[in-house]
């Protein structure tokens, strides 16, 4: 580009730009005229990155930054251009800008760049409603993702981002379970307003709720984005969690009165009741020691309150899931369990697990005091 062209738009932008921001565009035509591209780069995102420097952002990236676009590194080439789209006048404007970014960085040299301008591509199409056309996107920036060794934490975040706002849109509750945790976990918490943040936990709680491939909330739990549901008018959501991971059949008949305001629950309530029951009788198996886990229908009926001609089908659910291993004796009418899927545990629960190692520990030093009585001299030899 020619220098004279160059330092005029610069000096038309720098006019037109409010007086506090006037002062970068000398630095911008200085590093420029020097062709010093990594401070230049540094110096434009600083800028972009101005909420005042929005009207600027599209003129300048069109009429100067694709001058040298080459030059600069390319993650951050569109970042720049990520920041220049928000000002499109509408998403079909953005979806033909970006599409013309993600094409100018398809290169073998660039494909981390690239899955960052696809990643911005499909969340455009989500909103116009192109659902497939945002899928195809998506699948190829997992196939390029699967291939990296290692890549920024921007791009994994953009790509979670927009994978879990997909499936969201889709109602598959456990890929958006799943791909929204991936997300928080490539971010800083700090970078979230706090109405983003219980946004984002109210969506979590329900759909790990509603979801039926999700029977262990304890990554969830562990979060910190779910205490900004503390104290406020969703603070219930939270509360329902933890009596689910507990199977607290008792707290879930007190908050059940609260399903009605999130619509998604009160859809899946027949389900909810399922999955609670579920939750109790994994409870209830955990809650004894592993020589103590033949229980009879009639037992599991009074802790889990399912009737008792239900038990057997939620039993073999259980199973099936992989929530239990064991077997059923239906003649007897008694399920002996062997095993029970880990989960969190509150400080209840480990309190009745401090009960159990201690009574462990007494059995155990009681079978040593019954083999040294019996063996004496052979035992002490």
């Amino acid at each position: 580009m020619d220098p004279e062209v160059v330092s005029n738009f610069l000096s038309e932008q720098r006019e037109n730009a409010p007086e506090d921001l006037q002062q970068p565009f000398l630095t911008i035509e200085d590093y420029w005229d020097r062709k010093l591209w990594h401070q230049l780069t540094d110096v434009l995102v600083d800028f972009f990155n101005s909420a005042a420097s929005a009207q600027q952002r599209l003129p300048l990236f069109r009429h100067f930054i694709l001058s040298f676009a080459e030059k600069i590194n390319q993650l951050k080439f569109v970042s720049l251009g990520l920041l220049a789209a928000s000002q499109c006048s509408d998403d079909q404007e953005r979806l033909s800008f970006l599409g013309d970014l993600a094409t100018k960085v398809n290169k073998p040299v660039s494909q981390d760049a690239y899955v960052y301008a696809l990643a911005a591509v499909a969340d455009v199409k989500l909103r116009v409603q192109d659902f497939a056309g945002a899928r195809k996107d998506l699948d190829t920036a997992e196939s390029i993702l699967d291939n990296f060794d290692s890549v920024e934490t921007e791009v994994h975040a953009a790509f979670y981002r927009t994978n879990a706002s997909h499936y969201q849109a889709k109602a598959e509750f456990g890929s958006y379970y799943k791909n929204a945790l991936l997300y928080l976990a490539c971010i800083d918490l700090k970078t979230l307003t706090l109405g983003d943040a219980q946004s984002r936990a109210y969506d979590l709680s329900i759909a790990a709720l509603v979801s039926d491939s999700i029977y262990n909330f304890g990554e969830l739990l562990l979060h910190p984005i779910l205490d900004s549901l503390s104290k406020t008018q969703h603070s219930w959501l939270r509360d329902l969690l933890f009596a689910f991971n507990r199977g607290d059949l008792n707290a879930y008949n007190v908050l059940e009165v609260n399903i009605a305001k999130a619509p998604l629950l009160n859809e899946h309530k027949a389900f909810l009741w399922q999955k609670i029951s579920l939750s109790a009788l994994t409870e209830a198996v955990f809650r004894r020691p592993p020589h103590d886990r033949a229980m009879t229908f009639k037992t599991i009926s009074q802790e889990t309150k399912v009737q008792p001609n239900e038990i057997e089908i939620l039993i073999m659910k259980a199973l099936s899931l992989g929530l239990l291993k064991g077997s059923i004796d239906q003649v007897a009418e008694i399920a002996r369990i062997n095993w029970v899927q880990p989960k969190v545990l509150d400080m209840k629960q480990i309190d009745n697990m401090r009960v159990r190692l201690k009574d462990w520990d007494s059995s155990v030093n009681n079978l040593g005091n019954w083999i040294e009585g019996v063996g004496k001299d052979v035992w002490a030899a």
